[in-house]
């Protein structure tokens, strides 16, 4: 295909989230043709999921500069800078009416999901001429049927709700996990507990499963719901041996009502309202739709019983549809291998992240991109405000603006208090002291408040750049 065939074809986008979305705005404004493909029947259908979460830096810092540049003239109202809003206010306030103005509408289609990327007549193997080659994007309908697209880059926006992490032990599928998910025994990462989801759990026993700020909200809503439906039983399972990590700094919290909800969670737990199985790992399933799940505790194999599980482990990156992409990643995190030293979990938190941008995030596949939440593989700190400025960066790039896609225009604060497992992205007002204006992860949303990283780290680790360090791994 010769270099005007090439340039003629559009820039595919997977995802219509709100990176894929500023992405596509990015490409617009630059004068390139975007092609977003979204799995959902809707854009932004991840973020439909957990729309009962709130977010938890005001609106002020979730919306993007090139899609409000597109917003602006079409008479759109920018919600209230300062109000925190719900997963559903984002999507109904800004992603909706941005997926709908004339230069994207058309160029979204929803139910259609990437089941495949590859470059046209070449696999994996193929090196001669494959940076002149366009991508081949296999798409799959809803109703079955596969259409090949082609495309002169793609940039994947995916995220990684769909894969949450296992329950099991050692990264691992527990023996029956796949039937219990399938099932629904275990249920969504967050299931809106006191309202769509609230006859899954009135009455009946459920065990939440994790050591983050998703477990601790989905607690709290749980111990909400059994004051209005007392046979409602809660139990905590978590790896750690004490759970005290997860309160947060309670009376001595830089945010007051994050404090309040840590020593709350603290007074549940206390008060035997919340049943904790501390040290324990999930190693089974029973296989016959029965209520038993195998654990071990301490090395001692027990025996738990619940009505629902809720899984709030985290998530990983899917790579199958990348299989014939020539991939660069840290064998950590699964992020691109130059960010991945930068934002491993055991050393960062999301503020001590640097900027970054189109080098940090290419692999050895020409003009392939992954950004957003997927970008930071297994690492829970991935901020929306970063998946922006990933984005400017990449676009610049593929235009050929080289000068700007290495420029950094995007300043984060330096705070070890945010983090995120909703698989979508950790939010936080950028260049501004978490105690002023929010933080990271699911929040509850009488309060806006939210709560700490796990782990937690402020800085970078004395005497080590990038961490990872035998030394500080011995700390």
């Amino acid at each position: 295909m010769n270099d005007n065939a090439l340039a003629d074809l559009p820039v595919v986008v997977i995802g219509s989230g709100p990176v894929g979305l500023a992405a596509a705005a990015h490409l617009v404004t630059r004068g390139i043709r975007p092609l977003v493909l979204e799995a959902g029947s809707s854009p932004a259908a991840a973020v439909a999921q957990w729309g009962h979460v709130g977010l938890f830096s005001p609106w002020k810092y979730n919306i993007d500069e090139a899609a409000r540049g597109l917003l602006a003239p079409t008479g759109w109202q920018e919600p209230d800078g300062d109000h925190l809003p719900t997963g559903a206010e984002l999507i109904r306030d800004y992603l909706n009416p941005l997926s709908e103005i004339a230069e994207l509408r058309d160029a979204i289609l929803t139910g259609t999901r990437v089941v495949a990327v590859s470059r046209v007549g070449k696999d994996r193997t193929g090196t001669s001429q494959r940076g002149s080659t366009p991508f081949l994007v296999r798409t799959q309908s809803s109703d079955g049927t596969s259409v090949d697209v082609h495309a002169k880059a793609v940039i994947d926006a995916s995220g990684t709700w769909e894969t949450p992490n296992p329950l099991g032990q050692s990264g691992l599928h527990g023996p029956g996990e796949a039937e219990a998910r399938r099932s629904g025994f275990v249920t969504s990462p967050l299931p809106d507990v006191v309202g769509s989801d609230r006859e899954q759990f009135a009455g009946r026993r459920t065990l939440v499963v994790g050591g983050g700020h998703s477990a601790a909200n989905t607690l709290l809503a749980l111990a909400v719901l059994r004051e209005e439906s007392p046979d409602t039983r809660i139990g905590w399972v978590l790896r750690r041996v004490d759970p005290a990590s997860v309160y947060g700094g309670e009376d001595k919290d830089g945010l007051p009502a994050r404090g309040a909800l840590g020593a709350r969670l603290r007074h549940l737990v206390e008060t035997g309202v919340i049943d904790v199985h501390a040290s324990t790992t999930i190693t089974g399933f029973g296989t016959d739709g029965g209520d038993a799940i195998a654990a071990e505790t301490d090395g001692e194999t027990v025996i738990l019983h619940a009505d629902r599980v809720v899984p709030a482990t985290g998530f990983r990156p899917d790579l199958g549809f990348l299989r014939e992409i020539r991939l660069d990643l840290d064998p950590v995190v699964e992020a691109p291998q130059q960010l991945g030293p930068l934002i491993d979990p055991e050393y960062h938190s999301c503020g001590t992240v640097p900027p970054h941008g189109a080098r940090a995030l290419g692999h050895p596949e020409p003009n392939f991109y992954i950004v957003g939440m997927k970008s930071y593989g297994r690492a829970p700190t991935f901020l929306m405000y970063t998946g922006y400025e990933q984005v400017r960066s990449v676009v610049a790039a593929l235009a050929g603006d080289q000068e700007a896609a290495d420029r950094v225009e995007l300043v984060l604060p330096e705070t070890g208090v945010c983090s995120a497992d909703v698989g979508t992205s950790c939010d936080v007002p950028a260049g501004v002291a978490v105690g002023t204006a929010g933080c990271c992860g699911p929040v509850e949303l009488s309060t806006g408040c939210c709560w700490p990283a796990e782990p937690v780290v402020t800085g970078i680790p004395t005497g080590v750049e990038h961490g990872r360090s035998e030394d500080a791994a011995a700390d």
